[in-house]
């Protein structure tokens, strides 16, 4: 028990890794196959967090730690506070719905590239989320590209190489750029060890303050790209309307998040005073995020690119809670991640299964769809509420958090998050009355409702918005001791800064 629970990150990404090698080489069975790898996956996500400590959750767990390159002081380092587990244990999640959503939108000979591509990025999240070399996170940062890049390009829309080009170029770019700051890291950290562990470099990047500042900018652009931000997100509408509807879970509801994730356990224990000198500045373009986001969503007559607006939106508000200097609205943002992960997933998944039968997400095109296919029409109206903070679904307890830290902090700012709420209201209610209320047309008449495969699909996504709605403690308990460290990061002297928690034998690490 002890030597798997030792292991059981690096097991994590081992078996979605097989299955990504096995199942292009299965014919009939590629795409059953896959999903029991996936699930494998979940399980095994599962037995993470009956592993996982909850009395210290601001703590990293779960260490392993090899040697790499030793040359380079690269180590295959992973471990997990509250924060990691619970992204990790949404990409997990996530996955085995998105590979039996796709059984309807992938033609059946070429589900196995498909499953194969979406196991490959399955592997690269969960090093992601539990990377904690900072050399072994960037090269997954930049590997993930390559199967998010043929997901969008090979099985998206009529235009989807080119969204997949756009994706492409605008996610290197900030590759590129934040190659600089890893490369640097170990020559400017001032703790006399050539290393790219975050635990150990964490209060001690300091040496100069201006490479500390020019070293917080290359991370920042990448994360900011990544999340995205305003106004290095115009990738996003593009790629959301031309890919799958499961790629758009997979990359927005999760791979996104890798922008705030890495705002919060990188850009701010390493540099602490570079985070509170650009905050204002992160503020501003995390405030017009809010505001462009949601009055752009408006305007849209594509469900996807609608969809995607909206989540620029919500970025905004994640980022505000991540550098606003508050422990609540800190709390918020971690919360409103997992939150924004399943509304996406209900959204995407449902207009996916709405454009299957109808053969169009235009809203202009569409009417009257609540009295053809009612359970569909709930399930979107449903997604819908929880992405725009109704009480009882997910996004209202992260959401009221941000805006309450927000106040504390700035009134103006929560004037801003305040209007994106109103706002978010439009975005969301407006599509629904116009594709789903009223008569349908003729032609709709006699369209099927969601079958049993979708609503298994969705009906997991419901419950969780239910659950994390009634019941945010079940993550606000762990996250609040990482809010606690990214607080102190945007508030604190950097004296006073509290480095992450030490690698340490008693938790696992193996030398």
């Amino acid at each position: 028990m002890q030597s798997m629970n030792a292991h059981i990150l690096t097991i994590m990404v081992v078996i979605p890794l097989i299955g990504a090698a096995v199942v292009p080489w299965l014919r009939s069975f590629a795409r059953e196959i896959g999903l029991v790898f996936s699930l494998v996956a979940l399980a095994l996500g599962v037995w993470a967090l009956a592993a996982f400590n909850r009395g210290d959750p601001g703590t990293v767990q779960l260490i392993e730690s090899y040697q790499w390159i030793p040359a380079l002081g690269v180590t295959w380092t992973l471990g997990v506070n509250a924060l990691g587990l619970a992204m990790l244990l949404l990409a997990v999640f996530l996955v085995p719905l998105v590979l039996l959503a796709s059984w309807g939108e992938v033609p059946a000979d070429r589900q196995g590239s498909f499953t194969a591509l979406v196991l490959a990025l399955e592997a690269f999240m969960v090093v992601i989320f539990t990377a904690r070399d900072i050399f072994l996170f960037y090269i997954c940062f930049e590997a993930m590209l390559v199967p998010v890049y043929f997901l969008i390009g090979h099985f998206g829309g009529p235009l989807r190489q080119r969204a997949a080009l756009k994706f492409l170029l605008y996610s290197l770019a900030g590759g590129l750029v934040m190659l600089v700051g890893v490369v640097a890291l170990p020559v400017f950290g001032s703790n006399g060890q050539f290393t790219y562990v975050v635990d150990t470099l964490a209060g001690h990047v300091s040496a100069s303050t201006g490479a500390a500042r020019w070293m917080f900018i290359s991370f920042m652009v990448a994360f900011a790209i990544k999340a995205p931000m305003f106004p290095v997100h115009t990738w996003l509408p593009d790629t959301a309307e031309q890919a799958t509807p499961g790629t758009s879970v997979l990359l927005i509801g999760v791979l996104d998040k890798i922008g705030t994730y890495g705002m919060i356990t990188l850009c701010l224990p390493l540099f602490p005073e570079a985070s509170r000198w650009a905050a204002p500045v992160v503020l501003l373009l995390a405030a017009i995020s809010i505001i462009w986001g949601a009055l752009l969503a408006i305007g849209q007559d594509d469900l996807y690119r609608m969809i995607s607006f909206t989540s620029i939106s919500h970025f905004g508000f994640i980022v505000m809670g991540i550098f606003i200097g508050s422990q609540v609205a800190a709390t918020g943002a971690m919360l409103y991640m997992v939150a924004h992960g399943l509304s996406i997933a209900g959204l995407y998944l449902t207009v996916g299964f709405l454009a299957r039968r109808t053969g169009t997400t235009r809203i202009s095109e569409l009417g009257g769809m609540a009295r053809v296919m009612p359970v569909l029409a709930g399930t979107f109206l449903v997604s819908g509420l929880a992405s725009i903070a109704l009480p009882g679904l997910s996004g209202f307890v992260p959401e009221w958090m941000v805006l309450t830290g927000t106040f504390s902090r700035s009134i103006a700012l929560g004037v801003v998050g305040l209007a994106g709420v109103v706002i978010a209201a439009v975005y969301i209610l407006l599509p629904y009355q116009r594709v789903f209320t009223g008569a349908p047309a003729v032609e709709r008449v006699g369209l099927s409702d969601l079958d049993l495969r979708e609503k298994a699909v969705l009906t997991p996504v419901i419950i969780a918005m239910f659950v994390l709605g009634l019941a945010p403690f079940v993550l606000t308990d762990g996250f609040n001791t990482v809010a606690e460290q990214v607080t102190a990061a945007t508030t604190a002297p950097v004296q006073a800064a509290a480095p992450a928690s030490p690698l340490t034998a008693s938790e696992g690490s193996n030398k």
